[in-house]
């Protein structure tokens, strides 16, 4: 029984609150059989030892961190902008659950070195660990994976190559637990805007081997980190990466201020800010000429756009969740939602979607590394992750439209995602980029060739083959109009491809089969005149929720 007074309107259970429990409080390992099934594949004869690490994390991620998720969005960061003298201190103060669950995660941080080595001796890849690692960590918070991915790999990358060696040995002290310990921040979006570099107005002047910078950036995450990735422009007139941290190199306070925190839509566990650059000692993160820098960041970047990419695939995730659990205790007509036709046809459909999400972030973390790859991926989960989190709050009917409910959080948190690393049209700027300078469609159309096994997804790769080569004919103002449409036919096949290639794997054949085919049906089968209404009566429904949700929890 709930802890609340019975009413006496209320004449049966219908509306006990303990009916309606959602993905909080369940083992997200246990309850997940795709993700199960992933590392059973990934992982070969490391998953015996990875196994009980993946059911702790479960419960953690369900648990703990998923709860103080809502705590924290309730009690966002604040700034201390000033010390009693009147003095800028620029603090970011954290709220209680943010630190604890941080802590949290960081006791248990499948990506820090010292889990990889321990995974690597008992025959576990770390990759395909972290990627579960922060998959579950993105279906309770995607602020938090942002206040503890955001650009760290960059900075120690960067750093590595381009510091001095005093700087380096600082860096190095400072990501001791790794690149996901939540100490770096990116600082490239001005008011003038993120994607448009020739826009940008910091400036950088020298300073022996190092630097000043002079500017404002707008946006800028995780303002709380102690190692920032700043771009500026050189007296030349190039843009180039710096690298500003917190204290100068004689220990005192760098010239970095914070003018305020935004006041965001979601994602309010990360701390992002408007800060001022004012004469901050930076250090050129390039070498001889001033693009080696700058390319090696781009294509760190492509490694966020995956971060962000399993961000959307988690909101998605746990959408679908949080619309199962309603579906299944909420009665309308007098039965069960989740009986109803309609509302199974809209589950099935968000079931295929998010497996088909899911095999494209794990393909972008652990298959091979294709160029086009990271955009594709974003494009595609970014934006599921909105429009699942759309369909839970539609399937919660009124209730989903309130805070109290968990799914109002997740569409505001899943609206970042198609702009961080890039929205859309930069996306699709950059599959063209990747097309036309480094032929990047050739062995991404052999990858998704060696995956598919269907004559449909087969014919479909000819035709986007096709469509690749008259795009390429096309003059170049109606070429970049077109982009959209062919990189959404690029993720159409790769992901149909690669839930056939999931379906060959010998440990649920039958129903990813069934996944694949509905995958594809939907995306790349001609639907005819009737758009399909003639089709024979079919109801999947059941055989993919077996293999989507178990009611594990605890």
């Amino acid at each position: 029984m709930g802890r609340y007074l019975i009413e006496p309107f209320d004449r049966s259970d219908r509306y006990a609150t303990e009916q309606y429990q959602g993905a909080t409080g369940r083992n997200w390992w246990r309850c997940d059989p795709t993700l199960r099934l992933l590392m059973r594949r990934h992982l070969g004869d490391g998953y015996a030892w990875a196994e009980p690490h993946l059911d702790r994390l479960g419960a953690l991620m369900g648990g703990l961190v998923a709860e103080c998720a809502e705590e924290t969005d309730r009690n966002p960061p604040r700034l201390e902008k000033y010390d009693k003298w009147g003095r800028d201190v620029s603090q970011v103060v954290m709220p209680p659950s943010f630190h604890t669950a941080r802590q949290a995660l960081m006791a248990d941080n499948f990506t820090s070195p010292a889990f990889a080595e321990q995974a690597r001796a008992n025959g576990a890849d770390p990759a395909a660990l972290g990627a579960a690692w922060t998959y579950l960590l993105d279906q309770a918070d995607i602020g938090m994976g942002c206040a503890l991915g955001t650009g760290g790999d960059m900075v120690v990358s960067l750093a590595e190559k381009h510091a001095p060696p005093d700087v380096r040995d600082r860096v190095r002290e400072i990501f001791a637990n790794g690149f996901y310990s939540g100490e770096a921040a990116q600082m490239f979006t001005e008011r003038t805007g993120g994607s448009d570099l020739a826009a940008l107005e910091t400036e950088a002047v020298p300073a022996g081997d190092a630097w000043l910078l002079t500017g404002f950036k707008w946006f800028a995450s995780n303002a709380n980190g102690s190692a920032f990735v700043v771009l500026a422009r050189l007296p030349g007139g190039a843009v180039a990466p710096f690298l500003v941290l917190w204290e100068r190199r004689d220990g005192s306070r760098n010239g970095v201020r914070i003018r305020r925190l935004k006041d965001k839509l979601g994602t309010r566990s990360v701390a992002s800010a408007e800060v001022e650059l004012a004469g901050a000692e930076a250090f050129l993160l390039a070498g001889e000429g001033s693009g080696s820098g700058l390319g090696t960041m781009m294509k760190l970047t492509n490694a966020s756009r995956l971060g962000v990419a399993m961000m959307g695939a988690g909101v998605a995730r746990r959408a679908l969740v949080e619309a199962l659990c309603y579906a299944r205790a909420r009665e309308a007509f007098g039965r069960p939602l989740i009986e109803q036709p309609l509302m199974r046809r809209k589950l099935s459909e968000l079931i295929v979607e998010v497996e088909a999400a899911q095999a494209m972030v794990f393909d972008g973390h652990v298959g091979p590394r294709l160029r086009l790859a990271p955009a594709l991926i974003k494009l595609r989960t970014a934006r599921l992750g909105v429009t699942a989190a759309t369909d839970a709050v539609e399937v919660h009917g009124g209730n989903g439209y309130i805070e109290q409910w968990p799914v109002a959080r997740l569409l505001r948190d899943a609206q970042v995602n198609p702009i961080w690393e890039g929205g859309d049209n930069i996306l699709c700027l950059d599959v063209r980029r990747a097309m036309l300078k480094e032929r990047a469609h050739l062995p991404f159309l052999d990858h998704v060739r060696a995956l598919a096994t269907s004559d449909l997804v087969q014919t479909r790769i000819d035709d986007l083959t096709k469509a690749i080569e008259a795009w390429s004919a096309l003059d170049p103002a109606t070429a970049e109009a077109r982009l959209y449409p062919l990189a959404q036919f690029m993720a159409d096949v790769y992901a149909a491809a690669l839930l056939e290639h999931q379906a060959t794997w010998g440990l649920d054949d039958t129903r990813k089969s069934l996944v694949a085919r509905l995958y594809a049906e939907a995306h790349l089968a001609d639907q005819g005149p009737l758009r399909g209404l003639d089709r024979p009566a079919t109801d999947p429904f059941d055989e993919l929720l077996a293999g989507a949700f178990s009611e594990a929890a605890g």
